[in-house]
């Protein structure tokens, strides 16, 4: 599976370095093992093979000329290496006379860096002229299809794809040398150039020769024969002794080009660039994902999805830094590094540019360019307000603002109108929230081990204690959606007083931190824009950041079968009740139902932090709500209801793959609509067969006929019946709560939803497979490289299957298929590959789609789902007594089983269908319950056209400035 996660430039920059170096070191050698290059050493130069990936300036260009002299075919792959090597230098080349002109007197070191750079350029230019660069570029932009057709029907992309996963895999195989050392039809390594009676029309039509060269190949087997040496197996084993060196052994990270001491400050400094152009488009990119929040209705989980996976990117830039330049990595660090240790001489120098690019080939048009304000581009305010805050935090660590603090935070007012105020005071008033809000989020995730303390007489050393989200006081500490991000900020304010909390800051960290300020000054009206900077308009009318998980809960019970504390509260009731006589069955889920209840009344959405907990202190947000933390905070919000979804998913199917029920249920529903004692399908029911199709079927279709057969074959895949896995699971730990919430680990119920695979994932995409994935989304349409209409016609298929929801049956819905193919694709979508901003545009569709919109396995309630399965068992059982039903006494009077053996055998006896009482019956109480999906989620309705998502616009990233006034 390819990669298909954006890299960022400096990673781009390396491995576009490492990958060009390996071509022409591998490249060169091979020519000299040629005979035409033996002979052409005879004029006394000395050619030597490169057996260590490294080479200086000077030698990287004399293999070129020796590649050039000898007329290789050079693959596109390589011109467009060497450009982007090129562009990348040449960036710095230019930052670093930013740079010089910050100094305020001429920097000697500089000025060398600067003439290093310049050579360095100058070099990769002289390559690409002796590659012929030049001939490839025209012959590029004179094209009128952008991939060539080779005369085999292979196209000139799919080669050149072909050597990047060859020099990606640092495999230099026989594929790799008929790519890049010769013809499409030569397939040995032991030739290095063209011959002209072979392919030579086929590649001057695809490819232009190095300048002034023509194109040969040498013999096969010329030059490469070995002669058999005296001495036998003696003579073999001495060589072993003396294995030499080989470039077989060198991994692909060690090919390098050697330079002085400035070539590590120009990676660094690369490196650095990199980093900072990711935050600044993640950040804005992100406010404008949140605007969508607070002004359009956007689910405040999907938002917080993609905050998630946006850190995940700032982190894989900040690692890169952290591996290849330890003690470096650290956000002061890399912000003194780009901005020369002067912010204020820094102001000013850094702008940004739009430029307007046509279809074809041709330089991009400049349209705009405007200065950045980099204190607050780079993130300078929010890390001097972490910084601030955990040195105020560790001077007493009691969880109370210093009293220089409180006379600059104290009595925030949520109510300030930001479009009066002055920009001054919108500072000050978002640096004021910002502290006061991490102040109760330390003291409310340090809260179980403060009062140890304090309450129990425990002596446990804050500096010392185990903060991060997994360790020792993981299960006692509940804070939603950003434990991970609570543990850093915590370990850091936990340290003794005095201690250079700098070093211990990272970029990412800072990144997280803005989003979620960001999160809620742009709910107030105040956002951030490329070209139009700051941004005020007034904020939108009745939003609330608790909107989406107040749905989520509904702790007023105002809407019967939709929160989950009231679903909760119903199925631990019913487990309960059929544990009565046999407490060994549900002791396990009971357990872990109950503690998912108590964690979700009490830490999400709002806390006992809000009421006061003894020994702490009271919220920094009291003369205005105490439950500040969530109330004041769309991001801990969004992320709490995306971790509470996720939590449901897993303890639900789980659930399902353990108890009989919902496989009982949905074999019996089909049975009965099949032999027509339903006249229609009920919709829930037959949403859940569509949905988890090849968990209830073995062969993902439901059964015509033989329904007892079809259950048999389901359930008879590891075991007779339900027992033996529970048993199972029991012998292998599997009643752990980790365990018992391990998707992966059930027998029938293992489709992930997409909010569980992506933080599975870690949040890299790239670790995420095509069968997890499934061919619904868009992510793995953009991978498999499918049309447009392709996409299309899988999403048209998602919407369609849930027309049965209702429980009145079907209802018309807006199709795709009513529009342009390419309206089903998110906007930022481009067919051959991803920006960073297109990738989360296409993840944010898929999570969207699964959160409200067409394939909402994460919308839907499992706990009301199973309650309602369960009661419908119940009423089953009491109508048929009732009655008097044969089939009933037979079962459940007569056998002396458990209840739940009774329960299976009823359902399979039905499925032979050897009583017609007791179908009529079971189809009447059906009828009577009738019910939907939409009747079991979260929200009033889903969003199945997914028109939100899918409309066309210019921009995400900030308000329409029509209705906004500008500064």
């Amino acid at each position: 599976m390819d990669d298909i996660v954006p890299q960022n430039t400096y990673r781009t920059y390396k491995r576009d370095t490492q990958q060009l170096l390996f071509w022409i070191i591998h490249a060169f050698n091979s020519v000299l093992e040629s005979s035409a290059a033996a002979e052409a050493a005879s004029d006394g130069q000395q050619h030597r093979q490169n057996v260590t990936g490294q080479v200086t300036v000077r030698e990287l260009v004399a293999m070129a000329k020796t590649i050039s002299e000898h007329a290789i075919r050079i693959p596109g792959a390589i011109y467009r290496k060497l450009q982007s090597v090129t562009r990348a230098r040449t960036v710095m080349y230019m930052a670093f006379q930013q740079l010089a002109a910050l100094s305020k007197k001429a920097d000697p070191e500089m000025e060398k860096s600067n003439t290093t750079h310049k050579y360095f350029i100058d070099a990769l230019h002289e390559v690409f002229e002796l590659f012929g660069g030049p001939a490839w570029e025209k012959q590029q932009q004179d094209q009128t299809r952008k991939q060539a057709v080779r005369p085999d029907g292979s196209r000139e992309a799919d080669l050149d794809a072909e050597l990047d996963a060859e020099v990606e895999s640092a495999r230099f195989t026989n594929k790799f040398a008929a790519l890049g050392l010769g013809s499409s039809a030569n397939n040995g390594l032991d030739t290095a150039a063209v011959d002209s009676s072979g392919d030579e029309e086929s590649d001057e039509e695809s490819r232009p020769a190095a300048a002034g060269q023509q194109r040969r190949q040498a013999r096969p087997g010329r030059g490469n024969k070995k002669k058999k040496k005296k001495g036998g197996k003696r003579a073999k084993k001495g060589k072993q002794e003396s294995k030499p060196q080989t470039l077989d052994e060198v991994p692909l990270e060690s090919y390098r080009i050697i330079e002085d001491t400035d070539g590590t400050v120009t990676d660094y400094l690369l490196a650095v660039y990199a980093l900072f152009e990711e935050i600044c488009d993640l950040r804005l990119y992100m406010s404008g994902v949140w605007r969508e929040v607070a002004y359009e209705g956007l689910n405040g989980a999907v938002a917080a999805t993609l905050g998630d996976l946006a850190t995940a990117i700032v982190k894989r830039a900040e690692s890169a830094i952290m591996v290849e330049f330890p003690g470096h990595e650290s956000y002061e660090t890399v912000m003194r590094t780009i901005t020369r240790g002067d912010i204020e001489k820094a102001q000013g120098k850094f702008a940004i540019t739009l430029y307007k690019t046509s279809d074809g080939e041709g330089p991009a048009e400049k349209m705009e360019e405007t200065s950045l304000d980099i204190k607050e581009y780079f993130l300078i305010y929010a890390y001097r307000d972490l910084v601030d805050f955990v040195t105020d935090f560790q001077a007493t660590r009691s969880g109370k603002p210093t009293k220089r603090m409180l006379q600059e935070i104290d009595k925030w007012d949520p109510n300030l109108d930001l479009q009066r105020a002055t920009k001054e005071q919108r500072q000050r008033w978002r640096r004021s929230y910002t502290i006061n809000w991490l102040y109760d989020l330390v003291n409310v995730f340090s809260g179980i081990v403060v009062q140890r303390n304090t309450m129990k007489g425990e002596h446990h050393v804050y500096e010392k204690v185990d903060w991060s989200a997994d360790g020792e006081w993981s299960e006692h500490v509940r804070l939603f959606g950003i434990n991970e991000f609570a543990g850093n900020v915590t370990s850091i304010a936990m340290q003794k007083p005095g201690t250079d909390v700098k070093k211990l800051i990272n970029p990412s960290l800072v990144f997280q931190l803005q989003c979620i300020v960001d999160s809620l000054m742009v709910s107030r009206g105040w956002s951030l824009n490329s070209f139009r900077g700051h941004v005020l308009e007034p904020p939108k009318k009745g939003y609330r950041p608790r909107r989406d998980v107040d749905l989520f809960l509904d702790r007023q019970t105002e809407r019967f079968g939709k929160g989950i504390l009231q679903g909760a509260f119903v199925l631990q009731q019913l487990l309960e009740q059929d544990s009565a006589t046999h407490p060994e069955r549900h002791e396990a889920h009971i357990g872990v139902l109950q503690g998912i209840l108590w964690d979700f009344r009490d830490w999400l959405g709002e806390s006992k932090y809000k009421s006061g907990l003894a020994t702490l202190p009271p919220s920094r947000f009291s003369n205005s709500n105490s439950n500040g933390l969530w109330e004041y905070s769309p991001f801990l919000c969004g992320a709490g209801l995306a971790e509470g979804l996720e939590l449901v998913y897993r303890f639900g199917l789980t659930l399902w793959d353990r108890m009989p029920e919902p496989m009982l249920m949905v074999h019996l529903h089909n049975m009965l609509v099949q032999q027509k004692y339903l006249k229609r399908s009920v919709g829930l029911f037959a949403a859940l067969e569509d949905t988890f199709s090849k968990a209830f079927y073995a062969d993902g279709r439901p059964p015509t006929s033989n329904f007892t057969d079809a259950l048999s074959s389901q359930i008879g895949k590891t075991g007779t019946h339900f027992e033996h896995r529970r048993r199972a699971a029991q012998k292998r730990g599997a009643n752990t709560t980790l365990a018992m919430l391990d998707v992966a680990a059930n027998r029938f119920f293992r489709t992930k939803s997409n909010l569980l695979l992506y933080r599975e994932s870690g949040w890299n995409p790239d670790r995420i497979s095509n069968e997890d994935l499934g061919e619904h989304t868009f992510l793995y349409q953009f991978r498999s490289r499918q049309s447009n209409h392709s996409a299309a016609e899988s999403f048209r298929h998602e919407t369609g299957r849930f027309q049965s929801l209702e429980a009145g049956g079907p209802r018309p819905l807006h199709m795709v298929s009513d529009k342009d193919p390419k309206a089903a694709l998110p906007r930022n979508l481009r067919p051959d590959r991803l920006s960073r901003r297109g990738l989360l545009e296409l993840i944010r569709c898929d999570v969207y789609s699964d959160i409200c919109g067409p394939s909402p396995l994460s919308s839907l309630n499992y706990f009301w789902v199973t309650a309602r399965m369960i009661m419908i068992f119940g009423m089953f059982e009491h109508e048929l007594k009732r009655i008097n039903n044969p089939l009933y006494n037979d079962i459940y009077v007569a056998n002396s089983g458990r209840g739940i053996e009774k329960r299976i055998l009823l359902a399979v006896a039905a499925l032979s269908e050897r009583d017609e009482e007791c179908l009529r019956t079971m189809a009447r109480i059906l009828e009577e319950q009738r019910t939907g999906w939409l009747a079991h989620i979260y929200w009033d309705d889903l969003d199945t056209t997914m028109d939100r998502l899918l409309r066309p616009r210019d921009d995400v990233e900030g308000p329409n400035p029509d209705v906004c006034s500008i500064m």
